[in-house]
């Protein structure tokens, strides 16, 4: 069987990853809160867990894993959209999550197992309230339930913080009714305009950390294998998570490995609105990026680096993938066969196994896709190892003709760049013939640019490329 490598937030190293029970293999990953469009950030950790449960799934079968992530359908931003827009909170949260999951779709995102609301399990999350009230470890007042930090020893050892360090940098205002500033809320009340549930402390309704505990206790149970998120998670809300966790049921362990992945920049930046660098799934795929031109973008970048977003690495994924797709017409007898990833290439396996080594699966396709292209023969089996391995790594729904299509749309980002090059070919070219006295090269060349709707205005020093009325992007860029 093969070694699973894994690096763990809790203890900073790499471990080889053995599971509490090899037929039951079970990772919980923090979803998004349902208020709006999941933005470019909010997909990494998706598409890097996506990638743990198909090599986990692959490992020990797809039967002995269950992957949750849960979706957040009660937040003070649900509510604040809900008054900003004067529709329902039901419908807000029905229907970005079903943006979500369409969103992730595309990215080539298998779903979870399970997906639970956490509207769906507010029982689970009161019972688990009173018992650590009832354990010391909790404490209601005002209508509010609190946690009780202190009571929990290990508090901070996931981030490598202590509590009074955590104290002293502390710029909120501290609420009069906790009994230390640390202290986080389990329980809140509502108003009449809010959404809640009966409680013993009131009407009200669940901090945002219970959530996953309660869920993640329901699903996996007091101890599972591997707890995911984006490592802007790490504090608070992981951290609470286990403080709650391991006081409400001490008999369990909680998650054994934690992963958490870096931030996403773009074009070198943080991604903010303010700088206009800020983009949802669904802007990038409206502007005819296909979702497998982001997936190939982001495991091209190892899951604890942070990412950079760029137009140029578009591109770049756009060619590779368009390339290898092109391919198939003349390498497979039937290019529309499809392919479950099973076949996939061992290399591929062992650069994942190795803590998610994505960049170097990447680069590993590149090496197949080469050894596919000197077999030589129709249906090879290098070349079959090149689908399944894209196939495994989630461009198993690619469409060749999405990928033609988003070529159209960079043709204006392209065209610039194609006739600096081709204005540089043909001075070198007419260079040379000015010395062989032999035009029919340039007559050639010439003949091409203009066939593709560029006048082509030459003088004695310089020539220009000039594109007219009748102008053909896709002729130019067969130049290339």
């Amino acid at each position: 069987m093969t070694t699973l490598k894994l690096h763990n937030t809790r203890t900073r190293k790499k471990e080889v990853f053995e599971p509490l029970n090899k037929d039951d293999v079970r990772m919980y990953v923090c979803g998004p809160t349902v208020y709006d469009r999941a933005h470019l950030g909010n997909a990494r950790p998706v598409v890097v867990f996506d990638v743990l449960y198909r090599l986990l799934r692959h490992v020990y079968g797809p039967d002995h894993v269950t992957y949750v992530r849960n979706f957040t359908d009660v937040d003070d931003k649900i509510n604040a959209r809900a008054a900003e827009t004067g529709r329902d909170i039901s419908d807000i949260t029905a229907e970005t999550t079903q943006w979500f999951l369409d969103d992730m779709g595309s990215l080539g995102a298998l779903e979870p197992n399970e997906m639970p609301r956490a509207t769906q399990y507010i029982p689970q999350m009161v019972t688990m309230i009173e018992k650590l009230i009832a354990d010391g470890h909790a404490y209601a007042v005002e209508g509010h339930v609190l946690f009780r930090v202190r009571s929990y020893q290990d508090y901070g050892k996931l981030s490598g913080r202590s509590v009074d360090d955590m104290v002293a940098g502390a710029r909120v205002e501290v609420a009069p009714y906790k009994e230390d500033p640390m202290d986080f809320v389990l329980w809140k009340p509502s108003d009449d305009t809010q959404p809640g549930w009966d409680s013993p402390w009131g009407r009200g309704r669940p901090g945002w950390h219970i959530e996953c505990s309660a869920m993640s206790y329901e699903l996996l149970g007091e101890s599972f294998d591997i707890h995911g998120g984006g490592n802007d998670l790490m504090f608070p809300h992981h951290e609470n998570e286990i403080a709650q966790s391991c006081c409400a049921h001490p008999e369990g362990s909680f998650a054994q490995v934690w992963m958490h992945n870096e931030m996403l920049q773009v074009e070198g930046k943080k991604m903010s609105k303010s700088l206009g660098n800020f983009f949802t799934v669904k802007d990038l795929l409206d502007q005819g990026i296909p979702g497998e031109v982001i997936r190939f973008v982001f495991l091209s970048t190892h899951y604890r680096k942070p990412m950079d977003w760029t137009a140029e690495k578009a591109r770049e994924a756009r060619g590779h993938l368009g390339g290898w797709h092109r391919f198939k017409r003349h390498a497979l007898s039937d290019p529309d066969q499809t392919f479950t990833g099973k076949g996939v290439d061992d290399r591929i396996v062992q650069a994942l196994a190795d803590d998610l080594n994505t960049p170097l699966a990447i680069s590993t396709l590149f090496k197949i896709a080469g050894e596919a292209k000197m077999s030589g023969s129709i249906d090879s089996d290098e070349t079959i190892r090149l689908y399944e391995s894209l196939a495994f790594l989630g461009f198993e729904k690619l469409d060749p003709h999405r990928l033609e299509r988003s070529n159209a749309v960079n043709r204006a980002i392209d065209t610039v760049e194609v006739l600096s090059r081709l204005r540089n070919d043909f001075l070198e070219a007419r260079s040379q013939a000015m010395q062989s006295k032999d035009f029919s090269k340039v007559d050639q060349l010439k003949a091409a640019i203009a066939d593709a709707g560029v006048e082509v205005r030459m003088s004695k020093e310089d020539v220009e490329l000039v594109p007219g009325p009748d102008f053909d992007p896709a002729k130019l860029e067969a130049l290339k």
